[in-house]
């Protein structure tokens, strides 16, 4: 990991000490990046990188703290961490390398969160997310299966489908996100943005594109039937999904998986009944299968 900062054609005065500062908070040494920061400040009182890096050193200079007594804890915690320290890694190290150097203190509120239950009315403030922004899949993934009844809940459903995807990618998701779009359109929204898949984002805008529905996020419901007309060949992924709501949506999709076995076959005679039964289940999913055919 390298400072932003840092120049190699940039040899004045302020650069120099700057790297000082950034270079042993790279090494995560408090004590030297406390004194670094001690001899720029008093050179250069005003530098507009003072503040910023202040910000990082009084963040690694903070002792392992016991376990967050409740979820309010936690929300402060996390909003300090995402509104004050985040935007100052960014701004010294860059996007990329201010990720990395943030792995630890996310990790450390993990540990500190992972004694607390889910409670829906605290949905972020939870281990599991923590374990997401820190990249430990596993832990991610064992955090979320102790939740009772996740895959019926929103949030706890969208972080097992992120570890999920994470370690095994979208092949490995597709029966979560299933699940997910028929449990709550606006939170499969999310991790779709968030995931930024390319196949799932090329999907994502053709059906954005030639779905006819209510014009909302409430149509992405329907998106893991839809996919089917698009790409058949993912019917043992999608397949996985376990029964959720039993709503339109999941058993417009069922029904789908059903009549890609019956063509594949050849039983026409239940193919042609099977058709019927997704027309009246929704015009549009209908005309895609359609198109296809």
């Amino acid at each position: 990991m390298h400072s932003q900062q840092l120049d190699i054609f940039d040899h004045s005065r302020d650069t120099v000490l700057c790297n000082d500062v950034a270079a042993a908070l790279e090494r995560r040494e408090p004590i030297c990046a406390r004194s670094a920061l001690g001899v720029f400040a008093e050179e250069f009182p005003n530098h507009e990188s003072l503040t910023p890096l202040s910000v990082l050193v009084t963040a690694l200079e903070q002792p392992a703290a016991a376990s967050f007594q409740d979820h309010e804890c936690i929300r402060d915690a996390r909003r300090a961490l995402i509104e004050v320290i985040e935007p100052a890694a960014v701004r010294i190290f860059g996007v990329r390398a201010g990720a990395a150097w943030l792995v630890a203190l996310w990790r450390e509120m993990a540990q500190r969160a992972s004694s607390l239950p889910f409670r829906p009315e605290h949905s972020d403030d939870h281990a599991a997310p923590l374990w997401l922004r820190a990249g430990d899949w596993s832990a991610a993934n064992d955090a979320v299966a102790g939740i009772e009844s996740w895959r019926r809940i929103p949030a706890p459903l969208a972080w097992m489908a992120e570890a999920r995807y994470r370690v095994h990618d979208l092949d490995g998701a597709w029966g979560l996100l299933a699940e997910l779009a028929w449990l709550s359109a606006d939170r499969f929204d999310l991790l779709v943005k968030r995931l930024a898949d390319p196949l799932l984002e090329r999907l994502r805008k053709k059906f954005d594109a030639t779905f006819e529905g209510h014009g909302d996020v409430r149509d992405l419901a329907w998106f893991p039937a839809w996919v089917l007309t698009e790409k058949p060949g993912l019917s043992r992924q999608l397949g996985e999904a376990q029964r959720s709501l039993h709503t339109e949506p999941e058993q417009a999709m069922r029904l789908l998986l059903e009549l890609l076995g019956l063509e594949r076959q050849g039983r026409q005679h239940d193919v042609v009944a099977r058709r019927k039964a997704l027309r009246d289940a929704h015009p549009s999913l209908y005309a895609a299968y359609l198109k296809t055919r």
